[in-house]
């Protein structure tokens, strides 16, 4: 390596270790006042702490949450993907001060609700007819559920405050498996649907290390799907589709590469299993499915009374059953046989590959 590149390599380094500091004093800082606002996990006479788990082990949860950015920087300096939009791209003082303001003001909505188990607000007769029963609940008894624009607008600053600034690091942990499914082919042969596109983050990333890759942003609902549809309007081959993700509706054995990023824990058990079906149709023979979902019960040392306690203070219905899954297991059932998996921090990355016949 060249001096010259030497020089580029530290001062990239640099920027991200810089970056990345700054994001996580920003959620770290947000995680805690939200946490003031909205009181303990769990009120007087309801479900106590977590009483099934060993004790959180603080020092590996810390040692694990540098490595996750310690990996994320190794992928970056090795050409795996790109120096991502959260370095490149900082948001200015005012979007920064009105993200703020909004997260904090919600922070009390979702306090009250805590309160009050008020999980059903969008449980109306309008809705009743527009989407499935499962899909009408207020999540982590956040406003609106999914189902405003002001939700997803706020979505990405919620998930990172959770996580502490992690979020995105986790989701990019996906990336390397999806350069291993496409191979050696030309990406503009090749075609990926994220079911649960949610705003459009992941598919943000996979389009900027990938641009001519054909993908297909799916999601139930019309606002988040809007805001995807907005935040990729660079890219003028996405395909945007408001379904189901046990519905696709797409052609069978149509697709290369599936993936789907935090959906799985927040679907019913027989919802889950419909989707690996809808999945086996659509995927093609040696197609991959790449999953980035939460940690499950054993996965890490010590970090069981985590996933424990989280349904218990966030309204999250689904997400101890979906812990407690056999994802080999579900997904061997419909002739996927699991690739490679990695754990990155609080999330899990499986590669599934659909057996060829």
């Amino acid at each position: 390596m060249s001096l010259a590149e030497t020089l580029s390599a530290q001062v990239n380094r640099a920027a991200y270790t810089a970056s990345q500091a700054s994001r996580v004093a920003w959620y770290v800082g947000h995680y805690a006042m939200g946490r003031h606002l909205m009181g303990p996990m769990s009120q007087p006479g309801h479900a106590p702490q977590a009483d099934q788990s060993a004790p959180l082990d603080r020092k590996r949860l810390q040692k694990q949450f540098r490595a996750l950015f310690e990996r994320d920087w190794r992928n970056i300096a090795a050409g795996v993907y790109k120096m991502p939009q959260e370095v490149r791209g900082l948001k200015s003082p005012a979007r920064l001060a009105s993200a703020s303001r909004d997260y904090l003001r919600d922070a009390r909505a979702v306090a009250r609700r805590q309160k009050e188990r008020g999980h059903s607000e969008v449980l109306r007769a309008d809705t009743r007819e527009k989407f499935p029963r499962y899909f009408l609940q207020n999540f982590h008894y956040q406003t609106d559920g999914w189902l405003s624009e002001q939700s997803a607008d706020r979505y990405d600053m919620q998930v990172e405050t959770i996580f502490t600034g992690a979020g995105h690091a986790m989701r990019r942990q996906a990336l390397p498996f999806v350069r291993d499914a496409i191979a050696d082919r030309d990406p503009s042969e090749v075609r990926l649907v994220d079911l649960g596109c949610g705003d459009g983050g992941f598919l943000l990333s996979v389009k900027e290390n990938w641009p001519r890759l054909h993908c297909t942003a799916l999601d139930l609902s019309p606002a988040y799907l809007g805001k995807a549809q907005a935040r990729l309007g660079r890219f003028d081959d996405i395909v945007f589709k408001r379904c189901a993700a046990e519905g696709s509706g797409l052609a069978p054995q149509s697709v290369d590469i599936v993936t789907a990023v935090y959906l799985y824990h927040e679907l019913p058990p027989r919802v889950r299993e419909a989707v690996v079906s809808e999945i086996a149709r659509i995927v093609k023979p040696g197609g991959s499915m790449i999953l980035v979902d939460t940690i499950q019960y054993g996965d890490e040392p010590g970090f069981d009374i985590l996933l424990e306690n989280f349904p218990r203070g966030l309204h999250e219905p689904y997400y101890d059953s979906y812990c407690k899954t056999d994802l080999e297991e579900l997904f061997g059932r419909c002739g996927f046989s699991r690739q490679d998996e990695s754990l990155a921090f609080l999330s899990k990355v499986t590669h599934f590959v659909k057996t060829a016949k």
